[in-house]
């Protein structure tokens, strides 16, 4: 895996554990831990998807 692409995976994986951080501080009455582990998927997902869309150019 070049740097770039790992760059832009650590850049995703750790802007979803941010957003979820966030989440959780903002919104913690409504979070439930299966509400947390959907949430976590989904951004780790979203942020995969967006690093791969993201990657560099041939």
């Amino acid at each position: 895996m070049c740097m770039q692409c790992m760059a832009g995976a650590m850049a995703a994986g750790a802007s979803a554990t941010g957003i979820r951080a966030w989440l959780v501080v903002r919104f913690g009455h409504l979070m439930t831990p299966a509400r947390k582990r959907a949430v976590t998927g989904t951004l780790l997902a979203a942020g995969v998807l967006a690093a791969g869309m993201v990657g560099p150019t041939p």
